[in-house]
């Protein structure tokens, strides 16, 4: 597909990705890093996006804004648990020391994403940002409302849960009926975020995706999926549908 097909820049959008901040590893350093696993934004550039790396950093408004600028498409990507004092709770024992800087910077862009109209997808905590920035709760220990530990085995090995989708929803669109969805968390989310709907629950009732109601949103793209989509790239529907939602952003944000 070339640039002239599409309308010149547009043809490859530019999708941000939030990363981890945290001690990392590498030959004879072990220092403080920003990373990314390479899955991510592998299902980015084979969706025929560009994937810009986010790291966290001191952010208010106008900088979030300043970064939005330059982006078509926003992922907020997996790991530790969200602050609960975000969502109002104390934190249980099972839970992560909040990564305070990497929520601080993802709440923020995702408000301003939010607000301009950006494409968002959310994964896994992910999704937890989006519902809890939009004043919702989680589940901080999944384990104790359903029983199992199934949805984060442990041990870096993802659990596979078949997921159903709500008719009538974005994601049901998107994936169909049913999804095997490759999981690894022990949270999960309680009471919806203001304008969220319900679009994949798995078998056990739990939440396994959400998106903005259309009568709020219009056709803008709000999609937070509970499992891990970038796991599995031999399916990679959902980075293309942000993909192309980062590119009509972007198209009609040139015209």
């Amino acid at each position: 597909m070339s640039g002239s097909e599409t309308g010149g820049a547009s043809a490859w959008p530019v999708i941000g990705m939030t990363t981890y901040l945290q001690q990392a590893q590498t030959g004879v350093w072990d220092v403080p890093a920003s990373f990314l696993p390479q899955v991510y934004f592998e299902g980015v550039t084979r969706a025929g996006g560009i994937a810009l790396l986010l790291p966290p950093q001191p952010v208010d408004r106008e900088i979030a804004d300043r970064v939005l600028d330059r982006v078509d498409g926003l992922v907020i990507t997996g790991g530790p648990d969200v602050d609960p004092a975000r969502y109002g709770q104390q934190p249980h024992s099972a839970t992560n020391e909040p990564p305070t800087e990497r929520d601080a910077w993802e709440f923020v862009l995702l408000e301003a994403a939010l607000r301009r109209g950006i494409p968002v997808l959310g994964v896994c905590r992910g999704a937890q940002v989006l519902n809890t920035a939009l004043g919702g709760t989680l589940h901080q220990h999944l384990p104790e409302v359903i029983g199992h530990s199934h949805h984060q085995k442990g041990n870096a090995v993802f659990g596979t849960s078949a997921v159903r989708t709500v008719p009538d929803t974005l994601l049901a669109a998107l994936i169909g009926e049913t999804s095997d969805a490759q999981c690894y968390h022990h949270q999960a989310i309680d009471r919806l975020g203001e304008g969220l709907v319900v679009s994949a629950r798995d078998s056990d009732g739990v939440i396994e995706a959400v998106e903005r109601d259309p009568a709020l949103s219009g056709e803008a793209f709000v999609l937070g999926v509970q499992w891990h989509p970038e796991e599995s790239l031999d399916d990679v529907r959902l980075f293309t549908a942000v993909v192309d939602a980062a590119r009509t952003y972007a198209t009609e944000r040139i015209s």
